[in-house]
């Protein structure tokens, strides 16, 4: 059978003449939560201009949190989460026996001068995210990266230059997993000072796992036995953000009733100017859209690298809860660059990381008035 194989392919800037060549068959790979796709690839060499020099590889994820532009005195806001190398040329040990198809197929096509490479994630690497910078940020923005870099030199160690060098951004991502987990529900009751009885408040979605650009049902009931008074209700993503935004002007007395199904859809089109939210890991040219859920085992044993939803801050005559809720892009049902069918995660439990989505639930209560000194 014949097999169309679709190709990402980079030069280094060296002017006519291209010492290196970099062919990988795709940019992004799939975290199956139990494994991590491979990151393979080609690479042509012109032997004539390397002459002594060796070739190496390197992938690397890293996590930059400060501006580009403040990076001075040797000090930089960056931390290399991952970093794998291997000399390419000359080979060193035997050669490579696992080359994958797209890897022949493209050895056969490129000639001799063609030399595979393979490197393995480790499970506990957080996928790709990038903060939104400002209107007025320059340099990379914050966030997770993955870079696949070829260079030519007399050593590992030896200072890079940009002709003889290729660096090719890819990413580490996931899909939805086939299987959903329990429907997100969550209440609260308020007692008050000189009240008898609660403010009981619940709410729900009507599932756990949502695609982007989905709009979102929130079921909220509220049962108000206190002398307090509602005066509003707000649905957001976020205590201090207002990118998606559901309100309820109706008041609720005491001694009432009332429930609301709020309808959101989360947006980035919406949210272009909001500096540090966070978003899918993006590629050059390509658009991207908001941060997507991770899902599997906590990673590095404690909170994941990133961004996280920030606590939720209130007054305190507010009364408030939060519903956890799993936001990510559905596998695709296509054939993979290798000729496999690509699979997403296999379903599994969501943690707190980039992208996971919280609601929040808030009841703003009626200020009490203030009585006037009657004049005696």
């Amino acid at each position: 059978s014949r097999f169309t194989f679709r190709v990402f392919k980079k030069a280094s800037p060296n002017g006519r003449v291209s010492p290196l060549t970099v062919y990988l068959g795709k940019r992004d790979f799939v975290d199956h939560v139990d494994r991590v796709e491979p990151v393979d690839g080609v690479i042509l060499i012109d032997p004539d201009y390397l002459k002594e020099r060796k070739v190496f590889v390197t992938l690397t994820c890293a996590f930059r949190y400060g501006r580009e532009d403040l990076d001075v005195l040797g000090l930089t806001f960056r931390k290399d989460l991952f970093v794998a190398n291997a000399q390419v040329f000359p080979p060193v040990g035997e050669a490579e026996s696992d080359v994958t198809r797209l890897q022949e197929r493209l050895m056969k096509k490129l000639g001799e001068h063609a030399y595979p490479f393979t490197f393995q994630m480790p499970l506990n690497l957080p996928c790709s995210v990038t903060l939104q910078p400002g209107p007025e940020d320059t340099g990379k923005a914050c966030g997770v990266d993955f870079e696949v870099k070829v260079f030519c030199a007399d050593n590992a160690e030896e200072k890079i230059r940009k002709r003889n060098s290729v660096r090719l951004v890819i990413r580490k991502v996931q899909f939805a997993p086939e299987k959903a987990g329990p429907q997100p529900a969550a209440e609260t009751t308020r007692h008050f000072l000189m009240s008898d009885k609660a403010l009981h408040l619940e709410a729900s979605l009507d599932k756990q796992i949502y695609y982007h650009g989905e709009p979102i049902s929130v079921n909220v009931h509220v049962t108000n036995n206190s002398n307090k008074t509602v005066k509003k209700m707000k649905v957001s993503d976020h205590p201090r953000d207002d990118s998606f935004v559901g309100l309820l002007s109706d008041a609720v007395a005491s001694s009432s009733t009332s429930c609301k199904v709020f309808t959101l859809t989360p947006f980035l089109c919406n949210n272009r100017e909001k500096r540090g939210l966070a978003l899918d890991g993006k590629l050059k040219h390509e658009d991207t859209n908001l941060a997507s859920s991770a899902v599997g085992a906590d990673l590095w044993g404690g909170g994941g690298g990133g961004s996280s939803v920030s606590p939720a801050v209130l007054l305190p005559s507010d009364v408030s809860l939060e519903l956890p809720f799993t936001l990510m892009h559905p596998k695709p049902c296509q054939e993979s660059a290798h000729g496999e069918e690509s699979k997403g995660p296999p379903a599994g439990p969501a943690w707190a990381a980039p992208g996971r989505g919280r609601l929040l639930i808030c009841l703003v209560l009626q200020p009490p008035t203030k009585r006037r000194a009657t004049p005696t």
